[in-house]
């Protein structure tokens, strides 16, 4: 192989279209680019998204997400945390009173993320089955 015979491979290179050379050519007159107008003329730039002036579909939907209120009421409580509070009988004003949660908390999930080494009490609060599972291997229990 020398350096002087290299070529691309057959087909690789396409000749580019001649346009503008006549109507026989097929792309005469116009170019292929129709009558009139922005895309017609130039460079023909338009911004993606530009739909002609109409507001775009982008602009159009609506952009904040969707929040659940109740996200804004309910907390978790894990298992380790239990071990901390400090008393054998929890509802959820006690855990408000201890400052474990605000005054906007309704709802209180106890789940079973870390262990619980001490017997409690829990009234009225929501259990997973795990967490009830490990409250009960504790010596405690799940009152609704």
């Amino acid at each position: 192989m020398r350096l002087n015979t290299i070529k691309p491979a057959a087909g690789s290179k396409k000749k580019s279209t001649r346009v503008g050379r006549g109507w026989s050519s097929g792309l005469g007159k116009t170019c292929g680019k129709g009558q009139k107008g922005q895309t017609s003329r130039g460079k023909g730039k338009v911004a993606i998204g530009f739909e002609g002036g109409q507001m775009p579909f982008h602009r159009r939907i609506p952009k904040s997400g969707f929040t659940s209120k109740k996200s804004l009421i309910t907390r978790e409580l894990r298992l380790s945390e239990l071990n901390n509070l400090g008393v054998d009988d929890i509802d959820l004003p006690i855990l408000i009173a201890l400052n474990v949660f605000d005054q906007n908390v309704k709802h209180v999930k106890i789940i079973a993320t870390g262990v619980i080494e001490r017997p409690v009490t829990i009234k009225g609060l929501r259990v997973s089955a795990a967490a009830r599972a490990a409250i009960e291997a504790a010596g405690g229990k799940v009152e609704s």
